[in-house]
């Protein structure tokens, strides 16, 4: 199963600088109410097929709505064989800038 992250820690490792890959898998409509700033947009449905603009050798964050989403994108990135972090709660719990 994935490790958790939370939006607080998601958000301090951006401002760290750290090398830090965020997936949205929420709807276009829903990241048009704003993402997290440089935060990749994947639709869930779209994973698998989109897998191959992803690097294995890098770590995701997935981040959703409200936490649902990105945990079946975690199930289905990892059983793809990519490293992933589970951003809980969601943009929900998002406090950070958004773009």
């Amino acid at each position: 199963m994935a490790q958790q992250v939370t939006p607080k820690e998601v958000a301090k490792r951006l401002q760290s600088g750290e090398d830090v890959t965020v997936i949205d898998v929420r709807e276009s409509s829903e990241v048009a109410t704003g993402k997290i700033p440089g935060a990749t947009h994947i639709p869930l449905g779209q994973l698998a097929l989109r897998k191959g603009e992803l690097d294995k050798a890098k770590n995701y964050i997935i981040s959703c709505q409200s936490g649902n989403r990105s945990k079946a994108a975690c199930g289905i990135l990892e059983a793809l064989g990519f490293k992933v972090e589970d951003m809980v709660g969601g943009m929900n719990n998002w406090s950070g800038e958004t773009e």
